[in-house]
């Protein structure tokens, strides 16, 4: 569903440390003189704030009742009609949506991220490209390790113990299934750079085509 009179959406998914945020900085770096977002489904978790802290450790993060899609979604909206957004934080350490926000401009290319951005049809309808991060568990798993320790405050227990008896049930029961509806599907993550090249000069050529390439084209364009 290519489109010339608004943004394009790159949609990125996979598995919990498949390496789907590599694949997306690796392209927003190619076009960091270019009009190019992030755009996170993290930032969508519900607010938890009416639970109490005990309640939340127990909510199943990568279940997709635990997002706000709706709000995702109308805010993904504003932005394909070129109006900004004051898009939500998550307190990972508070497990709650936090009291500030940030203010997003829109962009001529947006790349949505997130493990379950695939299962909802509303969502899917709104990409142009949807790619599938394709990453074995056990790579998956050192990846979360590392990640929840050093940047969200885990210890290792609880995220061997979250991993074993919900990420991995979640992930082949609702990520995995929305692997049929990608249309490029990347093997192991940000080491891909074939795959990485290919995805940059398809969006260089959509953007030369919307006549947002600028002089600086990304290296792979020239």
């Amino acid at each position: 569903m290519q489109t010339t009179d608004r943004p394009i959406v790159i949609g990125v998914t996979g598995g919990s440390g498949s390496g789907k945020t590599s694949v997306s900085r690796a392209i927003l770096k190619e076009f960091s003189n270019h009009s190019v977002m992030l755009f996170e489904q993290d930032s969508y978790y519900k607010d938890q704030s009416h639970l109490s802290f005990e309640q939340r450790l127990n909510t199943n993060y990568d279940h997709p009742l635990a997002f706000d899609t709706d709000l995702l979604i109308a805010q993904l909206n504003d932005l394909l009609h070129y109006e900004t957004i004051d898009q939500p934080v998550y307190d990972y350490e508070a497990h709650t949506r936090s009291s500030e926000t940030v203010h997003q401009e829109p962009k001529e290319v947006i790349i949505l991220e997130g493990i379950l951005i695939l299962e909802d049809e509303r969502l899917r309808d709104l990409m142009d490209i949807k790619v599938y991060v394709d990453t074995e568990d056990d790579i998956r798993i050192i990846r979360r390790i590392k990640r929840d320790m050093e940047e969200r405050g885990r210890s290792l227990d609880s995220v061997i113990n979250q991993y074993l008896s919900v990420v991995k049930p979640m992930h082949h029961q609702f990520i995995e299934p929305t692997k049929k509806y990608a249309d490029i599907i990347i093997p192991e993550g940000g080491e891909n750079q074939v795959a990485i090249d290919l995805m940059t000069t398809k969006i260089a050529h959509i953007l030369d085509e919307k006549g947002q390439l600028h002089q600086d084209k990304p290296s792979v364009f020239r």
